[in-house]
C-alpha cells in the first residue's frame, strides 16, 4: 500500500441490528444534547431579563438621586449668592462707620408736623366714580 497513491478503502461491514442501535443512540444523544443547550437558552434569558430589570431599577434611583442633588445644588447656589450679598451689605455697613459723624441732639433739626387732610371715604369714592365717567371708563352698549 502506498501512503498517498491508491488507498484501498475499506469498509467494515455492520449488521443492520447495530447499526439501528448506533441510530437510537444519536438520537438520544442529539435529543439531549438539544434539550443541553434549550436550558442553557432559557438560563439565559431569565438571566438578561433579571439584569434588565435591576439595572432599570437602579436607573431609577440614579434618576431620583440625580434630580435631588440638581435641587441641592440650586439650594447651595442660592445659599452662596444670599451670602455674598449679606457679606457685600455689613462690608458697606463697616465702611460707612467712618464716613457718618455722631449726631447731639443739638445738631438735629425739629420740623413741626403738617396736618394731613382728611377726605371722607363716600366723597373719594364718588370723585372716583365722576371720573371714571369721564373718562368713558364706565359706558353702556358697544
Amino acid at each position: 500500500m502506498k501512503p498517498y497513491g491508491n488507498q484501498l478503502n475499506l469498509k467494515k461491514k455492520v449488521s443492520y441490528a447495530s447499526k439501528k442501535k448506533s441510530e437510537k443512540i444519536s438520537i438520544i444523544n442529539i435529543k439531549l444534547i438539544h434539550q443541553i443547550i434549550d436550558t442553557i437558552n432559557i438560563s439565559l434569558l431569565l438571566l438578561i431579563f433579571t439584569f434588565f430589570v435591576l439595572s432599570f431599577n437602579s436607573q431609577r434611583k440614579w434618576s431620583n438621586t440625580y434630580k435631588n442633588l440638581s435641587k441641592t445644588r440650586t439650594i447651595n447656589n442660592n445659599l452662596i449668592d444670599f451670602i455674598s450679598k449679606i457679606e457685600e451689605f455689613y462690608i458697606s455697613e463697616l465702611e460707612s462707620i467712618n464716613t457718618y459723624k455722631k449726631t447731639k441732639p443739638k445738631d438735629l433739626i425739629y420740623l413741626d408736623k403738617l396736618p394731613e387732610k382728611k377726605e371722607s371715604l363716600l366723597k373719594k369714592n364718588l370723585s372716583s366714580f365722576l371720573e371714571g365717567f369721564s373718562d368713558s371708563k364706565y359706558q353702556r352698549g358697544y
